[in-house]
């Protein structure tokens, strides 16, 4: 690994990644077993999560591929004992796992609104629900306890036909906020991540003319992010001494100004 990032900065931690599969996940996964982690990857696509999986074991790394619909509280529950009894306990969960649907409100794309509030908001209160136990307990053994979510410069910005998106996400902003009051004075850190414009196949979920168009453009006119830089950035707020706590990180292409 060269960059900011030490080297062995995650040696010994055991993480959870959702939304693994593709894009920021499956990046973010890659790193923290390049950076020493043993990773859990939680996806539904388990072809494309035992594809990840033998890429990192290729690398030398340790991983396990845990095939996961994190809408269902259910199999979030049994994933986490899985992960438990496989890799050890939990020290670090990148609630990551989204889609982004985006329409007028006027067409009343209700199956729109459920799934994005099923997986972008109940998705991360499952994986908390999941999850939290463990970090706690690592936090009170005197380990590094990490809890990160991907939320999105829609959580603040004014961006016409992506009012349901922009909620769930805003939601996720401020739970971070209010996580930190209770989890914060034990040793849990909690943080999000907030990027703008990411090359990845979340765009391909939109159907809108209008927003299809404003992404594309994004993409052909700037030089947009690639899921290795929220991954990057997501390591880094892993790695730093346990006492630090990045909380909201907004990471935009240089040249993105809307």
């Amino acid at each position: 690994m060269t960059g900011i990032i030490t080297p062995g900065a995650l040696d010994g931690r055991v993480a959870v990644v959702t939304g693994a599969s593709s894009g920021i996940g499956e990046a973010t996964a890659e790193m923290f077993a390049a950076l020493g982690a043993k990773v859990a990857l939680l996806a539904r696509r388990a072809d494309r999560l035992d594809a990840v999986v033998a890429r990192i074991r290729e690398n030398g790394g340790t991983a396990l591929a845990v095939p996961t619909d994190v809408t269902d509280r259910a199999q979030v529950l049994a994933a986490a004992d899985r992960v438990a009894e496989e890799l050890g306990e939990v020290d670090l969960v990148f609630a990551n796992a989204g889609v982004q649907l985006i329409a007028s409100i006027s067409d009343l794309k209700v199956e729109d609104w459920d799934a994005q509030i099923d997986l972008n908001v109940k998705g991360v209160m499952n994986t908390i629900q999941g999850f939290l136990p463990a970090l706690e307990a690592a936090a009170a053994a005197g380990r590094s306890a990490d809890l990160v979510t991907t939320s999105s410069i829609a959580a603040t910005r004014v961006l016409e036909k992506f009012q349901v998106y922009s909620g769930t996400k805003a939601y996720l902003s401020h739970l971070t906020r209010l996580l930190r009051t209770e989890l914060g004075r034990k040793n849990v850190r909690v943080s999000t991540v907030e990027p703008g414009m990411v090359d990845t196949e979340l765009p391909d979920h939109v159907t809108d003319s209008d927003a299809s168009k404003l992404m594309a453009d994004l993409i052909e006119q700037i030089d947009v992010l690639q899921s290795r830089d929220v991954a990057e950035t997501v390591s880094f707020v892993a790695g730093l001494p346990k006492h630090v706590n990045l909380t909201e990180i907004t990471i935009l292409p240089t040249q993105q100004i809307i």
